[in-house]
């Protein structure tokens, strides 16, 4: 009898442990990556067309516009599969009066439910926000600053094709020298396809502080530190990128200086 009771509970680990895994992999969702893009690129030309008449612009068509979506879900280490709140869309588009920024695209938050359904929160600074002001003065609910869409369960999940480039981004507010006058910066990687790779040189008061590779996954965070110290009295450090892969800013960024715990206790007087 023991041992029909524990073979009968060993087969039921066994398939609480399978459908565990099946689950943690999403494979019997219906929610996919080549699905939600479709739908969302679909659903978003629809509602953009929609914002573009209230505007009193008739100049764009869903066609015209050739949306087009890369979706991901909680970063590169999870399956894109299932439904949940941690889904990211890059949302790229073709409308000649409002040109997109350098890395081509808008970052766009899903819920994505368990009956197909979602919720979308759009970008304001390339949407709108909230509210618009249509051809005749009135303020009325923007259709693309937070919208909703679904898509077919059985519908096409062969993979789209699209990919963007990570955009990398300095998050440093200040940078505060170590013991020895050197800085780092901290820079972010954003979702995207292969991350960000390159090289960054630093520069402060006219002096190179040294030239820095990174390589940072998507979704991800790292602190790049320079070789050189900072001369004395500089304000900021300039930081210029240079990418492989991965997108970053166009153009020199520039952070200021804190002084140091060290410093500002050398520095103190003594009573």
């Amino acid at each position: 009898m023991r041992r029909t009771v524990l073979s009968v509970l060993v087969a039921l680990v066994a398939v609480v442990l399978l459908s565990s895994a099946v689950l943690a992999r999403g494979g019997t969702s219906t929610v996919t990556r080549p699905r939600l893009e479709r739908s969302l690129s679909a659903t978003f030309a629809n509602l953009y067309v929609q914002q573009s008449h209230v505007l009193g612009r008739h100049d764009l068509t869903p066609d015209s516009l050739h949306a087009r979506a890369m979706c991901d879900k909680h970063g590169p280490d999870v399956a894109d599969v299932g439904p949940g709140g941690d889904w990211v869309c890059l949302v790229g588009w073709d409308d000649p009066k409002q040109p997109l920024p350098p890395e081509g695209y808008g970052k766009f938050e899903l819920n994505v439910h368990s009956n197909d359904c979602y919720t979308v929160s759009g970008p304001s600074k390339l949407t709108g926000f909230l509210t618009i002001t249509d051809t005749a003065g009135k303020e009325v609910t923007n259709p693309v600053f937070e919208f909703d869409g679904c898509f077919d369960p059985a519908g096409d999940d062969s993979p789209t094709g699209v990919e963007f480039p990570s955009l990398l981004s300095l998050t440093s507010t200040g940078l505060t020298p170590d013991d020895q006058g050197r800085v780092g910066v901290q820079v972010s990687c954003g979702p995207g396809s292969d991350g960000c790779s390159g090289t960054m040189v630093a520069t402060a008061a006219g002096h190179r502080l040294g030239q820095a590779p990174f390589d940072v996954a998507e979704q991800s965070t790292s602190t790049i530190t320079f070789p050189t110290a900072v001369p004395p009295g500089a304000g900021e450090v300039s930081f210029e990128v240079t990418t492989t892969t991965g997108i970053g800013p166009t153009s020199p960024a520039s952070i200021d200086v804190q002084e140091s715990t060290a410093t500002a206790g050398a520095a103190a007087p003594v009573e």
